[in-house]
């Protein structure tokens, strides 16, 4: 069913019961901060930007080990040159983002009101290309997730912003569906998301150590050891979904740009780090 189909569906459920509790963001970011305050009371907020890291001392010197002599490092080098190199009319990225492309990563995703649904940084790349007559990019590896680190690198410091208008209830409408897809269970083991990251997390999986939602969104794109090279959020999701024996799901498809649009809400106001390395 389309966010158009969901949102009227809100409206009208909000005039017909006025005593109806509609989503409330802040609400569900504040009690998702106020659970792993009580869950880490020696972390705050700015730590969860380092994933796992900062709940896992073992593991979190062999990272800083790593970011001594970063892997993603050649990935900066080639995502700056894709970034300036010119389109085939003359135009670039920088021509269609805002603040021509330098210090935004934190903005994304975000809600698009002319097309009605949520855009990805990752998209927001794509759709410059094919107004430029390029042929898109593919979005979980390669120079997409290059240009990601480049412009990730760019935007260190800056605070995660995801804003949902208030006057557009499509907004709202995707990010309940985001939210809804990330306390679903599915898949022949019956999780969801929040089974490992929110009701789990610091607790073992066989030998690896749940991280928290929080931060989640903080340090793309990222080198994976697992992968040997750079790769996107979308793609980790699908390494999730494989553990969980569930069918894959399409990178920036709806799904998984609503479930990152939540994400991210959520983590608003944890600074970026990325790019960065994880196992």
């Amino acid at each position: 069913m389309s966010l158009r189909y969901h949102a009227i569906c809100l409206i009208l459920l909000s005039l017909c019961l006025p005593n109806l509790v509609i989503a409330d963001p802040a609400r569900d970011r504040l009690e998702t901060q106020r659970f792993f305050k009580r869950l880490f009371p020696q972390l705050q907020l700015q730590d969860y930007a380092e994933g796992v890291y900062a709940i896992d001392p073992i593991a979190r010197d062999s990272w800083l080990a790593i970011e001594e002599f970063p892997p993603y490092e050649p990935a900066l080098e080639a995502g700056e040159k894709l970034f300036k190199q010119p389109f085939k009319d003359g135009h670039s990225y920088a021509d269609c983002l805002p603040n021509q492309g330098i210090a935004i990563t934190q903005l994304y995703p975000l809600w698009d009101a002319i097309k009605g649904e949520v855009v990805t940084l990752e998209k927001a790349l794509n759709d410059c290309r094919i107004l430029h007559k390029e042929a898109p990019l593919p979005y979980q590896k390669g120079a997409i997730a290059n240009i990601l680190a480049y412009m990730a690198y760019n935007s260190r410091g800056k605070k995660i912003n995801i804003q949902i208008p208030a006057d557009d209830p499509r907004a709202l409408a995707a990010y309940e569906q985001g939210k809804a897809f990330y306390y679903a269970r599915r898949g022949q083991l019956n999780f969801s998301c929040a089974s490992c990251h929110n009701q789990n997390a610091g607790k073992k999986i066989r030998s690896e150590v749940l991280s928290p939602v929080l931060g989640h969104t903080s340090h793309w794109p990222v080198y994976r050891l697992f992968w040997g090279e750079m790769g996107t959020l979308h793609r980790r999701f699908n390494d999730c979904f494989e553990l969980l024996r569930m069918p894959l799901l399409p990178a920036q498809s709806f799904e998984l740009s609503n479930l990152e649009y939540f994400l991210s809400i959520m983590n608003n106001g944890i600074a970026l780090n990325g790019p960065s390395t994880r196992k």
